[in-house]
């Protein structure tokens, strides 16, 4: 009871809303490093955790044409300084079938600690999956976390991924996703990350649009300051028909950080088409001196600048 205690508070400490757990019409899973503290489905949705040695290992299930009214909630953490976790997902919404799953991962005393994602996200026809996923890994930078995924999605069907880490240090993170889309399908993936410190970002996301028609945006919003590292890889390909498709990259650079955009592009049918933008550099200097010029401090200002980019 008191890890799932303490849990419950650094998910709150992290954004999230402690009540949910309390909803019986909401369902939701809390982990702690390898035990499962608190699990809980409803009417279509099955979430079944099993624990492991070092991880748990999550089967979710969505029914056909069930649409969840309320968003899963998923809190995974590491409580003590130092551990390794590793969570395995496998993720499947049937035809028809609509689900918003808001994930929580936390880790406030993180002096040594390991945290390894592998998903996998199926999506039949006309199936819709929002994944967002929210990172506390505290003050330290003691964290090491290495998400991936693979993610399929169907005719008419769509996903959409947002990872956001804007509190505290990243430490270290490496992400890896890879999607494809059928027919009219539809990915979105969007990461937001704030860096400082010794901190070392890489994101690495891709997604191949098969299907006719089918849609694809990655985005990514990345600010690195101190002596952090970013290194952003984005590849979308388009080899059917009518398939449309962009990447947009920022990130902004400030002290002695630095940055890398690796925009990959490719276009495999005379119908379809991909572009791309991407920008590397300061804060905008007319922003900045706009707000100056209103009595902030040039610290104020950047911060001001950045965490409006982030939101």
């Amino acid at each position: 009871m008191q890890d799932y205690q303490m849990m419950v508070k650094a998910y709150e400490e992290a954004g999230g809303t402690p009540d949910v757990f309390k909803d019986p019409k909401t369902a939701h899973l809390v982990v702690n490093q390898n035990k499962v503290l608190g699990s809980q489905s409803t009417d279509g949705l099955t979430v079944t955790a099993r624990e492991k040695e070092r991880g748990i290992d999550v089967d979710l299930r969505v029914d056909e044409g069930t649409k969840v009214a309320n968003p899963v909630h998923l809190c995974f953490g590491v409580l003590p300084k130092e551990g390794r976790q590793e969570i395995k997902l496998n993720a499947l919404i049937r035809e028809g079938a609509e689900i918003r799953i808001l994930a929580h991962c936390v880790f406030p005393n993180a002096i040594k600690v390991q945290h390894i994602m592998d998903a996998l996200y199926t999506l039949e026809d006309s199936a819709a999956l929002t994944y967002e996923e929210v990172h506390y890994h505290g003050l330290t930078g003691g964290v090491e976390v290495i998400p991936q995924a693979r993610i399929r999605v169907g005719k008419d069907a769509r996903i959409m991924t947002n990872f956001l880490l804007v509190k505290g240090r990243v430490g270290t993170l490496d992400i890896d996703y890879q999607a494809e889309a059928d027919e009219n399908g539809t990915i979105e993936m969007v990461a937001r990350i704030n860096g400082y410190g010794e901190d070392k970002i890489r994101i690495k996301e891709s997604g191949q649009l098969t299907g006719r028609g089918a849609r694809g945006l990655i985005k990514s919003r990345i600010a690195v300051r101190e002596r952090a590292e970013s290194e952003v890889i984005s590849e979308l390909g388009a080899s059917a028909p009518n398939a449309r498709g962009h990447v947009d990259c920022v990130e902004v650079v400030q002290g002695e950080a630095t940055a890398k955009a690796v925009p990959l592009v490719s276009v495999l049918h005379a119908h379809a088409q991909v572009t791309h933008e991407a920008a590397i550099g300061r804060v905008n200097q007319k922003e900045l001196e706009t707000l100056m010029s209103r009595g902030l401090k040039e610290e104020e200002a950047v911060e001001l600048i950045i965490g409006g980019m982030l939101k």
